[in-house]
């Protein structure tokens, strides 16, 4: 596992392998990727994970070997310890995030508060 940093948010070794794969297939070199928190889902608060061209003054930015991971200043407090990790086995295929912040959880783990 990569060593956290500033903005808190930290990607496995498989995530990173995987958003590798997912930019090849782009075919784009100005992309990376957004993780946020907006409000909504079942329990109050929900992630996004985009590829985003764009970069804000107030956006923390870590480089995870090649991956820049992007998280805006609002989202860092709830992002902060998180873990970004790529699951593949016949029950899930995607992203999960293993969050110390989240208090409660829904059932379809989309949304936390």
């Amino acid at each position: 596992m990569t060593e956290a940093t500033k903005h808190g948010v930290v990607l496995t070794e498989t995530a990173v392998s995987k958003v590798k794969t997912l930019l090849s297939a782009e075919g784009r070199d100005d992309l990376r990727l957004r993780v946020s928190v907006q409000p909504g889902g079942c329990s109050g608060l929900i992630y996004q994970l985009f590829f985003d061209e764009q970069l804000e003054e107030m956006d923390a930015v870590v480089d995870f070997g090649g991956v820049e991971v992007v998280v805006d200043a609002m989202s860092v407090p709830y992002l902060d310890g998180a873990s970004i990790d790529f699951e593949d086995s016949i029950q899930k295929q995607g992203f999960t995030i293993d969050n110390p912040n989240a208090a409660n959880s829904c059932a379809c783990g989309d949304s936390f508060s």
